[in-house]
């Protein structure tokens, strides 16, 4: 399995459940994890109006970029 791909069973978190965990806004938790390899992203295009996005963040993604993301000091 590459980075790409996820298990269908993998257990997925919402942006505001990650939110929450981080303490940070939603805005935020979007940017960081849109372009994300293995972050789920559902989309509705509707013709002429603006497209949805739902994100859904695999638990491994999550810690792979809170781990990349953390500095220890």
């Amino acid at each position: 399995m590459t980075a790409s791909e996820i298990a269908i069973d993998a257990e997925c978190l919402t942006v505001t459940e990650v939110a929450q965990r981080l303490k940070l806004k939603p805005d935020t938790i979007r940017r960081l994890f849109a372009d994300e390899p293995g972050v789920i992203v559902l989309s509705a295009h509707r013709k002429g109006k603006r497209t949805y996005r739902t994100l859904r963040i695999p638990v491994t993604v999550y810690h792979r970029v809170v781990t990349r993301l953390t500095r220890v000091v």
